[in-house]
């Protein structure tokens, strides 16, 4: 059965997914210089600031177009935090080629936080994602004048 979505409706989904996206990307950039002296090659501190980029890319992404595509991006980007965040929480992953060891079997505030942020954004982004690949495409035919 389609999940249908008013108009209103998606546009709750967007914010809601920008939210999640907006507040993941504040507080990876608000932490990211705790966690420079973490790692060689790359630190910690590095990938904080990439996350930060990118949610804020993908937040600005779907408020402005709100596609299959940028609905894919945001999922994305949030599920892959959130994984992230519990993989490292419950696994000792250590060094991956030159990515610093990200082990952290605690939890505060601001990882609550950003936990939260990421599982709204990418539950909310998902929903998008159903609901516009459910859509209809309406295309005119090449008979069709306009």
């Amino acid at each position: 059965m389609p999940l249908a979505v008013s108009g209103v409706g998606l546009w709750l989904l967007r914010l809601l997914t920008a939210a999640g996206l907006a507040v993941d990307a504040y507080v990876h950039a608000d932490l990211a210089g705790r966690y420079d002296l973490v790692g060689g090659d790359i630190s910690q501190g590095t990938l904080f600031r990439l996350e930060a980029a990118v949610a804020s890319f993908a937040a600005l992404l779907i408020l402005l177009i709100a596609n299959r595509i940028t609905w894919a991006i945001a999922f994305l980007v949030a599920a892959s935090a959130l994984g992230a965040i519990l993989l490292y929480f419950y696994v000792d992953v250590g060094r991956i080629g030159p990515l610093p060891n990200m082990y952290e079997p605690l939890w505060y505030s601001q990882k609550t936080t950003a936990t939260v942020a990421e599982g709204v954004a990418a539950a909310a982004a998902l929903t998008g994602l159903v609901v516009t690949w459910q859509a209809p495409r309406h295309r005119r035919k090449p008979s069709e004048s306009p």
